[in-house]
This record gives C-alpha cells, structure tokens and sequence, in this order.
C-alpha cells in the first residue's frame, strides 16, 4: 500500500496495513504502527516512532531536527501514540539533550491544520488543538486539553487536563485543570463546565471543582493562601487533588 512516487528508506519499519501516499519520504529511523494511513507529500524522518491506526494528512513534516541553536545531532525522537487524527501542514520536531530527549504526542488527539508542536513537548491523551496552536519548546499538555485556534504558548508553560483555551489565547504562566482561558495574555473565565460534564464528571465532582475554582480566583486569598485551602477540600474531592497537585508543581506562575 505504497504509491510508487513514495520514497521509503530501507531501514524503515512498517507494520501491517501501513498505506503510505503520493510523494511521501519517510526515513531511515522510523516506525510506524499497524493500520496507519500516510497522505501525499508527508516528510517523516528522524528517530520517530508512530503507533498504529494514525492519519496523518498531506504536507505534515514529522521527526525534524528541532528549532534550538543549542541541538548538535544528538540522537534524538519523536514519539506518537496511537488513533491520532494529524491535519495538513503540521510540524512536530525532535527533543532536545537539554530535555527529555523526546517529543511525545499521546493517543487519540485531534490536532487540526498548522499545528506546531517544538522540541520536548509532553502531550496527553484525548487532546484538540484547533488550526494554528503553536506550542514552544517544553510544553506539557494535559490529557482533554483544548486549545482554540491561533493559541500560542510560551517555553515551558503547564496547560492541566480538561481545560481550554479561546481562540487567539496567549499563555505565558500555567493554566490549571478545568480552567477556561482567554485573551492575550491570558485571563481565567470559569470552568470547562461543558467539557467535564460530556466526560461524565459527577455533579459531585462539578460542585467541588467550582467551589475549588473560586477558592482560587474569587476569594482574595494569595497563591500560597488558596493552596492550603485546595489541600484540605482534596480530602474531599478526588478532582479537586489534580489541581492541587499541578499548583505545587507550577514553576512559572499560573494564568491569574
């Protein structure tokens, strides 16, 4: 399932049912999974490993050296899991020594056109990144994320599960689970109240998440002060425990 245009290097791993499209040049240090469709004019090079059951749209360039002036050929990768839908026109690139060493793409995203994930980014599972986010180097992405289109992050900025970003949002600072955000640079709006209630959060789970919310942004309570207020509501809602967590380890300051 090869077109004959299609330049496929021989040290290549392909698994069963790979169809890979017109044009296309996939590399010497690549594998890719069982059942994953590879559209015309796609670049993957690279250490990059693709899980299976992947579809992967025209012009993608996957597995390139990363944008830092600091890589000097170090044996980099990029990793994608498994049930993505990948768009036309993305870039992912290698990691970095400085980092992880790895790019990671989870299982079952929705990433949309444009879409630019550099070097060392950590993304979950069960993502949307509508057309045009841009992530720089070293971004975590929690699992359910969304990122409306046009959203750039900055280096090293935390984006926690389940929470969501306007179009045309600017993060500098981390923005915690389940929270909405807008703007540049970004404001917090609420809660994803929609998108946990269609992941069937318990009315419960809502309840704790809103009062650990307000805690947060409503109280007047510093940083360190609603902190110690989300560690005692944990002991009573499991969901409220992720963000507490993701608090502790924020480095860069939380979107405020």
């Amino acid at each position: 399932m090869i077109h004959p245009s299609a330049i496929v290097h021989s040290g290549a791993r392909l698994g069963a049912n790979v169809s890979i499209g017109a044009y296309s040049i996939i590399g010497e240090h690549v594998e890719i999974g069982n059942d994953t469709w590879i559209g015309p004019h796609v670049v993957i090079e690279g250490h990059t490993r693709i899980g299976r059951d992947n579809r992967i749209f025209q012009f993608c360039s996957l597995g390139a050296v990363p944008q830092d002036k600091k890589y000097a050929d170090e044996p980099t990768r990029l990793e994608i899991g498994d049930g993505n839908n990948i768009r036309e026109f993305c870039t992912f690139n290698c990691g970095t020594a400085q980092d992880a060493g790895v790019t990671r793409l989870g299982s079952g995203n929705w990433i949309m056109a444009y879409v630019h994930l550099a070097h060392d980014c950590q993304i979950g599972d069960h993502t949307i990144f509508a057309n045009n986010a841009q992530l720089a180097g070293h971004v975590h992405v929690g699992d359910h994320a969304i990122l409306g289109g046009f959203t750039g992050v900055h280096q090293f900025v935390r984006i926690g599960a389940h929470s969501f970003t306007a179009i045309a949002t600017v993060l500098v600072h981390d923005l915690p689970p389940y929270v909405m955000a807008a703007g540049d640079t970004a404001k917090p709006y609420g809660i994803n109240t929609e998108g946990l209630r269609r992941r069937g959060f318990s009315a419960a789970a809502l309840a704790g998440i809103k009062r650990a919310y307000k805690t947060l942004y409503k109280s007047g309570l510093t940083l360190d002060q609603a902190q110690a207020q989300l560690a005692e509501q944990a002991g009573t809602c499991a969901e409220i425990g992720l963000l507490a967590d993701f608090l502790q380890g924020s480095t860069r300051g939380i979107v405020r």
